[in-house]
């Protein structure tokens, strides 16, 4: 899943500016904000890795709001003369820093990097927006995340609620009460924080709000009543726009390598020296390229006395020692050093991204801290050296590449595995992985090589752009010229072993991180491997009649759809939907966009669709759309056609709680919840006589957690076998186990579940549809019943407060670095997860266990049965119909053996001829 990176870059300009002494280069110019700028936006690529990015500022002259409100911004004084003359440099500096920079006409920065947003996040993206400004807050939600570098305050949907005392979606009623001093926006008098979430709290929305201003005692609400005819506009004021037009769209948008040139020129111009001397000089840099070429056929220099850490060495003085294998004799050297090493690193350039399809291009190795070495094996072009036979290479080097004695360490290891077994290797030796040592370490942190060597290394790598172009014109890595790739390569490796030494010594200080590395996250790696390499077979006809199902039924509903309108119109179009909803039906407004016109989004059309047909059937239709062109029309089209499976790709260093990711397809997030999307699964099928075979553990997170918390009554129910729920509705609502309705089961439910994540009174009333009051009252109960619990609540978040950090049962640590805030918000919402994260990393862990155990046992027996997907906390296994009966008596003991907790993990094992019957 792609992310994109959105950094307000006026925020952070005047935020450095004022931030930052009076700093300037010996002619006097002024360079403090050039530099917070650049330095935030640095900072910003290592901590997060980004395939999209764009830095957006405020365009000259006058918005939309200004229109609206004449006062808008008015009392601002004139731009220091001082900041004006360092925007044109630093946007010439961003640009050259590869940050794709916008600035629209007419619009602020604010609803440029909204409708980014919209647009990110209805394609399925992770967005992360960088600013310091508080109204952006409005734009969070479930993928996506404001970020302020300057404070280092990250806040999620969570993080927003404990931050303001709302929710995301609440924002714009709050700042419509508090007002925004800096933006002129008056807000209700005497109104201020406490006093807008207590309204807010009380009445839902400020609609509802206004609707009851009578009601509303004390001065502040004659305040109130006083300021309602402002109310509407001053909403109006703050709301971030998301449906401005713009003159590119996110595809235009990928993260580009620096223009070292105009970067040169910048920085010698404003004298950033630090910057120049990580940058390099241009003919140094050609002096070595032309040493490497020389020296090609050496594994090692003859002499390279300069060390690669020393301040004072050139930037590009670590690729002193990398040398091309292009001889027999230089290969031969190379086997003896690497049958001689202890441990090599080793990686591989291909022909492709995708690891079923990607062929060899050539081989990188180093054994020692500033050595690498390539072997180039399919470079092509009229320029193109004479290269050594692949098959013949590959046959030499093959008894030493599956080899098990000889280790070996990777970034990202998998890769170079899979591409390996496209030319019959099975690599064996993997000792090492540095992007799961990064992982293990620090999971919220990214874990590319580039961004580690910036980070644990102090080097800046060469990058792929940098070699292949970008975009339209970018070449595969077969046409770069050998001596350039070369440098390249043999970087990788000599990179990757610095890593290594770097972050081992660090794991293997903390015996728990060592454990979950060596006794997790490095099987599971060959586990992925088998995994992928399986794949899942699918029934392509199948998925074709659904997706003419969907087809005809969104054909249906669309003349239905006019029908009611009376008119045909595009339902995909907001303008003529707005026009038909609210002008042509008359339906009430719930909402308007920052350009005025009525909003048709999804909560709009989910509150009118309980009153009018109309907006409830465009709901439906927009669902089945999004089923149809995802999953129906799409998985067909992603067949290998060399196996006529469907091969996902697992992550292991993507979510911080362990969890395993899926992409290309995402094969997690299948809906099953309607018929339509159940239908989905039921596509994944079982070849002629085997059967799918589900088994996922029950209740995972509620036994973890009466592990962690040894709450008696909690242990005493799943010890006896109890179903939980309505053990928990037999506590909180005082009758036995027997007499429990199936709607008290419900809230039981709720309540089990919402506590473990942190939910408040608000969040459970809100969830049930009942009185915060009652709500409470169910919450002091189920902590009265089980004393344990709270008590582990509170001291999982004194122990976060002295570590820094909680851990899972298994040792993973999952940091939480607002836990000792002094702002209340920050620090309450740290606290919640304090409390989660064991449970979800507990339970990655758990899964994680049992898929090693369950392949090892499967690859040390005869069965044919095979692993092929997980998903959360599920197994899914390919299974002959003759070991079915084995399987079924295996898995429950397998899974729920590898570890030993205080109360039994049950597995529940179904099994089908498609994914939905065993499930």
């Amino acid at each position: 899943m792609p992310t994109l990176l959105l950094v307000d870059g006026s925020s952070y300009l005047y935020r450095a500016f004022h931030a930052l002494p009076d700093l300037r280069n010996s002619s006097g110019e002024p360079t403090g904000a050039i530099r917070g700028v650049l330095s935030m936006l640095r900072r910003l690529e290592g901590d997060y890795k980004a395939e999209y990015r764009a830095c957006v500022f405020d365009a000259k002259g006058k918005t939309f709001r200004d229109d609206w409100y004449p006062e808008y911004k008015s009392h601002r004084p004139p731009m220091p003369d001082d900041l004006r003359a360092q925007i044109e440099p630093l946007h010439e500096a961003v640009e050259a820093e590869g940050w794709p920079l916008l600035s629209v006409e007419g619009v602020e920065a604010d609803d440029v990097i909204g409708t980014l947003t919209r647009m990110a996040v209805e394609r399925g993206w992770e967005v992360v927006i960088s600013t310091g400004d508080k109204d952006l807050t409005q734009l969070v939600q479930p993928g996506v995340r404001w970020v302020n570098t300057m404070s280092e305050e990250v806040l999620d949907e969570a993080g927003v609620s404990a931050k303001f005392g709302v929710a995301p979606e609440r924002i714009i009623d709050y700042l419509a009460l508090v007002g925004d001093t800096v933006d002129n926006v008056p807000g209700v008098e005497k109104c201020g924080p406490k006093t807008a979430v207590k309204w807010l709290t009380e009445y839902g929305t400020l609609d509802n709000l206004i609707s009851n201003a009578d009601k509303v005692g004390g001065k502040v609400g004659e305040n109130l009543r006083k300021h309602l005819d402002f109310l509407p506009l001053g909403k109006r004021l703050v709301t971030v726009a998301t449906d401005v037009e713009l003159p590119l769209q996110l595809d235009d948008l990928p993260a580009r390598a620096d223009d070292k040139i105009a970067l040169k020129a910048l920085y010698e111009r404003f004298e950033f020296r630090g910057w120049l001397k990580d940058l390099g000089d241009e003919n140094q840099r050609e002096n070595q390229r032309g040493q490497n070429q020389r020296g090609q056929s050496r594994l090692i220099p003859e002499s390279n006395d300069s060390d690669p850490f020393d301040s004072s060495a050139e930037p590009d003085a670590h690729r002193a020692g990398y040398v091309g294998i292009l001889d027999w004799d230089a290969f031969d050297a190379l086997l003896v050093r690497l049958n001689a090493a202890e441990l090599t690193a080793f990686d591989t350039e291909t022909t492709s991204l995708d690891p079923m399809a990607a062929r060899l291009v050539g081989m990188s190795f180093s054994t020692e801290k500033g050595e690498g070495a390539y072997l180039p094996l399919a470079h092509r072009g009229a320029d193109a050296p004479d290269q050594l036979a692949m098959d013949e290479v590959l046959k030499k080097l093959k008894p030493w590449l599956e080899s098990n004695a000889h280790a070996k360490v990777g970034q990202n290891l998998k890769y170079d595995a899979h591409v390996l077994l496209n030319h019959d290797i099975r690599l064996g030796g993997i000792t090492h992985d540095t992007l799961l040592e990064s992982y293990v370490l620090e999971s919220d942190r990214t874990h590319d090589m580039d961004s580690l060597a910036k980070r644990h290394l102090g080097l800046t790598t060469i990058q792929y752009t940098d070699v292949c172009g970008k975009g339209a014109k970018q070449i595969g890595f077969d046409e770069v010229a050998v001596d350039r790739a070369i440098e390249y390569a043999a970087e990788d490796a000599d990179i990757t072993m610095r890593l290594h030494r770097k972050l081992w010594p660090q794991v293997e200080a903390a015996p728990s991180l060592a454990a979950l590395y060596r006794e997790i996250e490095l099987p599971t790696l060959e586990v992925l491997l088998d995994m992928e390499r399986t794949g899942v077979l699918i029934d392509p006809f199948l998925l074709a009649q659904h997706g003419e199902e969907l087809g005809r039924r969104l054909m249906v509903l669309e003349g239905e759809a006019h029908a009611l309108a009376g008119q045909p119109f595009n339902l995909g179009s907001p303008k003529q939907l707005g026009e038909i909803l609210f002008g042509k039906l008359g339906l009430p407004v719930v909402k308007k966009t920052a350009t005025g016109q009525p909003s048709t989004d999804e909560d709009v059309l989910t509150q009118l669709a309980e009153d009018y047909p109309l907006p409830k059937l465009l709901l439906e239709h927009r669902s089945l759309a999004k089923l149809k062109s995802t999953y129906a029309d799409k998985l067909p089209r992603m067949v290998n056609p060399k196996t006529g499976r469907v091969h996902t790709s697992f992550s292991q260093a993507t979510a911080v709680t362990g969890r395993l990711a899926s992409s290309e397809p995402n094969l997690q997030n299948i809906p099953i919840r309607s018929a339509e999307g159940r239908r989905i699964r039921a596509a994944f099928i079982a070849p002629r006589d085997h059967l799918i075979v589900s088994a996922d553990y029950s209740q995972i997170e509620l036994r973890i957690m009466a592990h962690l918390s040894s709450d008696a009554r909690l242990l005493e129910a799943f010890a006896q076998g109890e179903d939980v729920h309505r053990a928990t509705a037999a506590e909180v609502f005082g009758v036995t186990p027997d007499e429990v309705s199936s709607e008290q089961r419900r809230y039981a439910k709720v309540i089990n579940f919402g506590l473990i994540y942190g939910m408040s009174a608000h969040g459970l009333a809100k969830n049930l549809g009942i009185e915060r009051a009652a709500a409470q009252t169910w919450i002091d109960r189920y902590f009265a019943r089980y004393p344990g619990v709270a008590d582990y609540m509170e001291r999982i978040k004194a122990e976060a407060k002295d570590k820094g950090y909680v851990e899972t049962v298994f040792g993973r640590r999952l940091y939480l670095p607002d836990i000792r805030a002094s702002q209340a918000g920050r620090r309450q919402a740290a606290e919640r997860a304090a409390i989660n994260a064991p449970m979800q990393g507990t339970a990655a862990d758990l899964i994680k266990k049992s898929m090693i155990a369950v392949h090892a046992w499967l690859a040390g027996s005869t069965l044919k049965s095979r692993l092929v997907l997980q998903v959360h906390d599920e197994l899914v296994l390919e299974v002959p119909a003759d070991e079915l009966d084995v399987i079924r008596a295996e898995l429950p003991k397998l899974m729920g053996g590898v570890a030993d907790l205080a109360v039994p993990l049950l597995v529940e094992v179904g099994a089908g001829d498609n994914w939905d019957e065993a499930h």
